[in-house]
């Protein structure tokens, strides 16, 4: 095929490509198969990669994303993107609509638009292609994620309009999508719109054609600017843009209180209906002059409200956000909020995850946010109400706030890889070995353990084993009783079994359930663990059900470690066991069928996870989460929200003496 010819055959494919994708996803009346789109689209793709000079800005095939990295630069916008005023009552719409009117002094028309809770993006066009599109940011300056929009396949990528002009839409994931892709997320997304926020600032744009995202555009702005909203909407459905079909053109007749209580009424309903979601609505004055002579303050413009539907969250304003270091070096930065009341709990610390999770919200200290409790416990940001656009978007730092130490990107997370020194990754490990994930030590607290790392007499897990006891008596609060509780819980934790052991070692990826699929592999042993290490024996780790390369990468590089090594040596010389000791004695098995789960705090189970152990020897399957599947939960003190909920799911309640009871004989 000649150059020439294979000019004819793309411009032709494309075209045909680009009519299907406007009938499918515009108009919702395709005229071609699924299959047939795709031979058509697959060809499109070969021809152009073998004639990339022929490779044109509006071609179908840039949704497919490329696998380049991409920095998102920083760019300025050509007019702020201001937030809107709010109202909460139909009352305060229409409050708001007669003083638009008293103060241009002539009546008034207007739109509404449903609030879609997505991420605001500007879209740029020159000569007739999209240039740019730009994330709202703070609202003067966003960033440039073009090479990611340009896979959303209704965001038209040529026009037939070549005079510079932008729009403004939002994109958004469809909730039937989101469920689909969430359940597949670790740690899974919030809401719909920050799974899209995430997507779209995936450093390679060919992730982001992956998710399915979609958008509506709501304004556009051109030169000469049109008369009327509802021309400038019109003109956008004229050019291929998405325009939300439910929008509602209201006359200056129709602006009568009666008749927005209606429209509020109406679409609150349709609210749980709809395919997307929206917090809220919006009313815009239609005339575009008069927008000018109402003009703007200074955080919004005059000519525009929204009004908010009742939300299940607290607002409050960031004070700052701080960073934690992990025992396993994991960087996690917290957001620190003026207290705010929700669902019952005063909340004033919220988990931020990540870089990406903070991306996804656009946040910055000072930001005004709706703070939630997922399942009625977590704290959460779900979305940015107010913005401080005084302050830049949050970025995590590039170096450990503990030790200075250069952090590292390991899929979505920051890590500090300095885990021989680190002070924070160096206490955060005390604290699990003695705390209740580990191997929970009595009367070695929190508290307690702080103490002793600020008076230096601890550093390593092993100094735990050498506390200069005869020192303690010379500190408050530390008297002779005390001191022997606390020898007398330290001493007693030298009988740990190894399955409780390895993983109160705190090694990443090397919790309870990879050290039982270890165990049950051979591995049941530290000598056979740093062999495998040293063989740098990643197929025999991949060979194991439940361990997947990433786990196994992970648990090599970390059982190579020599401060791990000398760790070891030193519990071993200290009496602590170096291997799991197996006993042939058969069980009943009295637990088959059944399906438990724990909450709360044991006298005879420390951790509590010992007694999850007994029922699985006893043919019980064991969850982490009371669902409808589960049928005994094991109640001890202080028991959690899993309480509440089993009794609601019907779900038999069994405390600590009637367990020893149901154990029987065989536990000793």
């Amino acid at each position: 095929m000649t150059v020439e010819e294979a000019k004819r055959v793309i411009t032709e494919l494309r075209e045909r490509i680009l009519q299907y994708q406007r009938e499918y996803y515009l108009e919702g009346r395709p005229s071609v198969s699924d299959r047939e789109y795709d031979r058509l689209f697959d060809q499109l793709v070969e021809l152009e990669n073998r004639y990339p000079e022929l490779k044109t800005p509006d071609s179908p095939t840039h949704r497919v994303g490329s696998d380049l990295d991409s920095d998102f630069p920083e760019v300025r916008h050509s007019v702020p993107i201001l937030s809107l005023d709010k109202a909460y009552t139909p009352e305060e719409v229409y409050d708001w609509m007669v003083k638009s009117s008293q103060a241009v002094g002539q009546a008034l028309s207007f739109v509404l638009e449903e609030k879609i809770d997505g991420i605001s993006i500007v879209l740029y066009y020159r000569d007739g292609y999209l240039s740019q599109a730009v994330t709202r940011g703070n609202g003067y300056v966003g960033n440039d994620v073009t090479p990611n929009v340009r896979t959303i396949r209704e965001v038209p990528l040529r026009v037939d309009f070549e005079d510079p002009f932008f729009v403004r839409g939002e994109i958004y994931l469809p909730t039937a999508d989101f469920n689909t892709l969430n359940a597949q997320m670790d740690p899974p997304y919030a809401n719909p719109r920050n799974l899209a926020g995430g997507s779209l600032r995936r450093k390679k744009s060919r992730e982001t054609a992956a998710i399915p995202l979609r958008i509506f555009v709501y304004d556009g702005f051109f030169e000469p600017s049109p008369s009327e909203h509802r021309i400038v909407s019109q003109r956008l459905q004229e050019l291929g843009f998405p325009v939300n079909p439910r929008n509602v053109f209201i006359s200056s007749s129709e602006a009568v209180l009666p008749y927005i209580r209606e429209l509020v009424d109406r679409f609150t309903r349709d609210r749980k209906e709809l395919p997307y979601q929206i917090d809220g609505l919006v009313f815009k004055v239609n005339e575009i002059g008069v927008r000018e002579a109402l003009g703007y303050t200074e955080h919004h413009p005059r000519w525009a409200i929204a009004y908010k539907f009742e939300a299940p969250y607290g607002a409050s304003r960031v004070k700052r956000i701080e960073i934690q270091v992990g025992r396993t070096g994991r960087i996690t930065p917290v957001a620190r909020i003026e207290p705010v009341e929700v669902g019952g709990a005063t909340i004033e610390n919220v988990t931020l995850h990540n870089q990406d999770y903070i991306d996804a919200l656009e946040l910055s200290e000072g930001d005004l946010v709706a703070v939630s409790r997922r399942g009625d416990v977590i704290p959460a940001v779900e979305k940015v109400l107010e913005k401080n656009e005084a302050a830049p978007l949050y970025r995590i730092p590039d170096t450990c706030p503990s030790c200075g130490s250069k952090l590292e990107t390991r899929g979505a997370h920051s890590f500090c890889p300095n885990a021989e020194s680190c002070p924070a990754q160096l206490k955060g490990r005390l604290q699990f070995f003695a705390g209740k994930d580990g191997l929970d030590i009595e009367y070695l607290g929190e508290e307690t353990i702080e103490f002793l790392w600020n008076e230096g007499f601890v550093r390593r897990i092993q100094d735990l084993y050498h506390i200069p006891w005869e020192r303690l008596d010379q500190y408050q609060g530390f008297g002779e009783r005390k001191i022997e509780l606390l020898q007398r819980g330290i001493e007693e934790s030298k009988k740990a079994p190894f399955e409780r052991l390895l993983p109160a070692l705190g090694i990443p990826e090397l919790g309870p359930k990879v050290s039982e699929l270890l165990i049950d592999a051979g591995y049941d042993s530290f000598d056979k663990l740093f062999n495998l290490a040293d063989r740098k024996d990643y197929d025999a780790l991949l060979r194991i059900p439940g361990i997947g390369p990433k786990t196994a990468e992970r648990l090599i590089e970390e059982l190579s470690r020599p401060d791990l090594r000398e760790l070891v040596r030193e519990l071993s010389s200290l009496g602590f066991a170096n291997e799991y000791r197996r006993t042939e004695e058969h069980l009943p098995q009295v637990f088959e069928g059944q399906t438990w789960c724990v909450t709360g705090s044991f006298r005879h189970f420390k951790p509590r996870d010992r007694a999850m152990e007994e029922v699985k020897k006893r043919g019980g399957r064991v969850v982490s989460s009371v669902t409808g599947a589960v049928t005994h939960l094991l109640a001890g003190e202080a028991p959690g929200s899993k309480l509440d909920k089993a009794k609601a799911l019907g779900v038999r309640i069994v405390n600590e003496e009637e367990f020893l009871q149901m154990l029987g004989p065989s536990f000793q």
